[in-house]
């Protein structure tokens, strides 16, 4: 299982910083001061209102104002500024526009940022006209909140188009596209923007750098990880926390724990509970749950409470190792030793360890008794545990819960096939895809990358666009015919269609993008002889590549790494870490 836990380590945008300054003082002072000297100097009553601003007195602010005989720009970008958290900063906007007084690039700035936080898409889309009619949207502080607040509201080729309109871009604004890109999962772009940012001269910031690993630790891109860490190096960036933090969560994520410790042990006297999370979460996704154990007594004997996300990792690392009496008891002692209530995540670590052991009934009791409605995770991980253990009928009723999420989600529909053709129920198969074509729901197709030389290669199934595909294909079929001299059988439930022939089932199962991927890395030499190969597949890896991928390992003698949708594998000497249950 891997952890969705992405509210855990977050990468901040610029737009979210305020400026690091030593904290102010009592602002009452400061006015008391200027109620002494009797003065109505526009300059010092701004200042005052953005020290109330600071103090978080935003009353104060608001009642200074009033006094204020002929507000400029800057008393009202002050105003607006103290109350941005509120949607009465829009409400400001608007008597400052009746006055008339227009806004500056500082003020909607401010403004997009409120926007993005509060939210209000729609008043954020007139501002964004307005900006487009004073001429300021090209402005780097304002172009740079724009893009902030697209990203925010899931419309990053909408914020790539504020981007690409802003002539002078500096360091805030590609932080800004970099980080925004890499929140919406669009890493490849984001690594794009990065690299387009160097080549241009222009400065790093932390958030660049750290938006950048997210990028490259969602792809598990593990050259450009150790890229963008060498960057940070050179520029001094890598001894911020935040890039730290953001190194120990990329390398954990590219399945190389060893370097994320590493980093981690450089930082450990500064990191927060969010860097040791990561840390946690990088042994998890491995399954490693005696590292994830001896991490505890370090952190509370450093005074680090562990929290939701410490409790997360612990659940997934068990799961993932099959202990599911161990899951049962770190539940508990989530509860009633450190007070803290289990999420809807913590169960579901339980409902998959159960169905993984085999414990259907009593998984499905936890999923329909639990303080929550159970999501789509939950049924989907009962619904496969279900397939992987035979149980059509279970899976039958599974499916259909899951479906009620989402009609069109092709996974149910697909894990419950596979279920039926294992059990040599063609029929029902048969019945599952009619279903599916009724409903146009369509496979999501499997796709498999690997970097090589600092670049990633994307492989879809019976893939032939590669520039290399017929040294790919030769490569792939001396390797077939390696493993089948040691013993390998095809597993031919996985192919659903059962009338056609031996030969077209073998074909159907031989060039899966992952197989295709291993193919390529050896042609190409991707990496050095004897050091592992690193794939990542977008889907769950099937029972055939899965055990095609043990028997590899033992004809290449290197380990093939393969992240899929639900966790690591390492394959090596014939065996895979995950001992058969994923």
């Amino acid at each position: 299982m891997m952890m969705r836990w992405s509210s855990s380590l977050t990468t901040s945008s610029p737009a979210d910083a305020s400026p690091s300054s030593p904290p102010a003082a009592d602002p009452r002072r400061a006015h008391a001061q200027a109620i002494k000297t009797a003065t109505t100097d526009r300059y010092v009553f701004n200042n005052l209102i953005t020290l109330y601003s600071k103090s978080n007195l935003p009353t104060e602010a608001l009642r200074l104002f009033h006094h204020i005989a002929a507000p400029n720009v800057v008393s009202w970008t002050a105003l607006i500024s103290a109350f941005s958290n509120t949607f009465l900063c829009l409400h400001h906007l608007v008597s400052m526009l009746r006055r008339p007084t227009l806004p500056n690039h500082r003020t909607l700035a401010t403004l997009f940022k409120s926007c993005a936080s509060l939210p209000s898409f729609s008043f954020g889309l007139q501002l964004h006209t307005l900006s487009i009619k004073l001429s300021l949207s090209s402005e780097p502080f304002t172009g740079s909140a724009l893009v902030n607040f697209y990203c925010k509201n899931r419309l990053p080729d909408e914020a790539r188009k504020a981007f690409d309109r802003i002539p002078h871009r500096d360091e805030v604004c590609y932080s800004s596209i970099i980080v925004g890109l890499a929140q919406n999962s669009r890493s490849i772009e984001a690594l794009s923007y990065f690299a387009n940012m160097r080549t241009s001269g222009i400065a790093s910031t932390m958030y660049g750098v750290s938006g950048a690993l997210r990028a490259a630790a969602e792809l598990a891109a593990l050259e450009q990880c150790r890229i963008i860490h060498g960057h940070g190096f050179v520029t001094g960036l890598d001894l911020d926390l935040i890039v730290a933090t953001a190194l120990v969560d990329g390398y954990g994520k590219c399945g190389l724990v060893s370097e994320a410790r590493w980093v981690f042990e450089e930082h450990m006297a500064e990191m927060n509970i969010i860097g040791w999370n990561a840390l946690m979460a990088s042994y998890a996704q491995q399954g490693d749950h005696d590292s994830v154990m001896e991490l505890l007594p370090s952190m509370e004997a450093r005074g680090i409470a562990l929290d939701e996300y410490s409790f997360l990792a612990i659940l997934t690392a068990f799961y993932n190792a099959g202990l599911v009496r161990e899951t049962e008891l770190w539940l508990t002692k989530m509860r009633f030793d450190y007070g803290l209530e289990p999420s809807l995540e913590h169960y579901t670590c339980l409902v998959g360890a159960m169905g993984r052991a085999g414990r259907l009934e009593d998984a499905e009791r936890i999923a329909m008794t639990m303080p929550f409605e159970p999501d789509a995770a939950v049924w989907r991980a009962l619904l496969s545990t279900c397939a992987r253990h035979g149980n059509v009928e279970m899976a039958r009723k599974m499916a259909k819960r899951l479906l009620k999420f989402d009609p069109r989600d092709d996974s149910a529909y697909v894990i419950v096939a596979n279920a039926f053709a294992v059990a040599g129920k063609w029929d029902e198969v048969k019945e599952i895809w009619k279903t599916m074509k009724d409903g146009r729901v369509r496979k999501e197709g499997g796709r498999s990358w690997i970097e090589a030389q600092g670049t990633v290669h994307v492989f879809l199934a019976g893939d032939q666009r590669h520039e290399r595909t017929a040294e790919i294909y030769a490569k792939l079929e001396e390797l077939m015919e390696e493993i089948g001299k040691l013993g390998y059988v095809p597993c031919w439930e996985e192919v659903l269609h059962h009338e056609v022939g031996e030969s077209e089932k073998r074909e159907a199962l031989m060039y899966h993008s992952e197989k295709l991927a291993v193919a390529f890395g050896l042609v190409s030499g991707a990496v050095p002889p004897g050091k592992a190969l690193r794939i990542v597949k977008n889907l769950r890896i099937c029972r055939d590549c899965h055990e095609a991928f043990k028997y590899f390992s033992r004809v290449v003698e290197r380990e093939i790494i393969v992240r899929d949708v639900n966790r690591y594998h390492s394959f090596l000497d014939g065996s895979c870490n995950c001992r058969d249950c994923w």
